[in-house]
């Protein structure tokens, strides 16, 4: 006797070893993008559009580099994004940018951040407040009312949010980053759990030293080129690393929830 919650066409497909992969299966489907036109969204968005989907980058204030971006996706790729104003420290922006998705979104991704770059001896309180509103409150706010929208129409989606390799390793002087971003992936992992029965995923991605976003301006600085020399990393990532990680945690109907992906080459190792 098998089990009642056993979908018997999988089981016929599996007998006669059929599987189901679709190679796009995100085309239609509405995927947000919150701080989509900055360092690592672009590379998202052009793997997402050429797959056939609808998506919309979020951005905060600059509306010239959002056009911009647009522009040169649709130049390279032949389909444009939508792009969308929303400060998601605000409810108001909050709810502004998953408005322009409508009634089917399907997929939320949360690549804002800021670096916190504050010496150690000129942390204060309002210091860890701005880094606590952009890196933990929020990100985390975003994707609970994501998850609401989602709930209400029904859809079984996806939301992925970007935490960093410095929540999961001690790394000196990232105190006003690593801490919020950190509480990110606890904050994520329940949200996970409270969605878990009904389809809806919670996942973390963090990255390591990437060529494009907030470690650009230290690769600039050479701050780690000994981890190549030294053989410690095979090189920088790319954007698209982290864009096939965020791809991944969007697959429909996968079966990673409350998961974080560590995208560093072996660097926290």
């Amino acid at each position: 006797m098998t089990s009642p919650h056993v979908p018997p066409d999988r089981a016929a497909d599996y007998a006669q070893r059929r599987y189901r992969f679709e190679p796009a299966a995100l085309a239609g489907r509405t995927v947000v993008v919150a701080g989509g036109t900055g360092g690592l969204g672009p590379a998202l968005a052009a793997l997402l559009l050429a797959e056939g989907a609808r998506v919309v980058l979020g951005y905060r204030a600059n509306t010239e580099r959002a056009e911009a971006v647009a522009a040169g996706l649709e130049r390279h790729g032949g389909r444009r994004p939508e792009i969308a104003a929303g400060d998601i420290t605000t409810a108001e922006g909050r709810a502004a940018l998953l408005d322009c998705a409508g009634s089917q979104l399907y997929g939320l991704v949360v690549y804002t951040g800021d670096p916190a770059r504050v010496a150690p001896e000129a942390l204060d309180d309002a210091a860890i407040s701005r880094s606590l509103a952009v890196n933990y409150s929020g990100p985390i706010l975003l994707a609970r009312e994501a998850l609401g929208r989602m709930s209400r129409a029904g859809i079984a989606g996806s939301v992925v949010l970007l935490s960093t390799m410095q929540a999961v390793h001690p790394f000196p002087g990232s105190l006003a980053y690593a801490a919020p971003k950190a509480a990110l992936i606890q904050a994520a992992r329940i949200l996970a759990k409270e969605h878990r029965g009904q389809g809806r995923r919670v996942n973390l991605i963090a990255p390591g030293v990437t060529m494009a976003g907030m470690a650009e301006a230290s690769i600039a600085r050479g701050k780690y080129d000994g981890s190549i020399e030294q053989q410690i990393i095979a090189r920088f990532g790319y954007p698209e690393d982290v864009a096939r990680a965020a791809r991944l945690f969007l697959e429909p109907d996968n079966y990673l929830t409350g998961q974080i992906l560590v995208v560093d080459g072996g660097l926290t190792l």
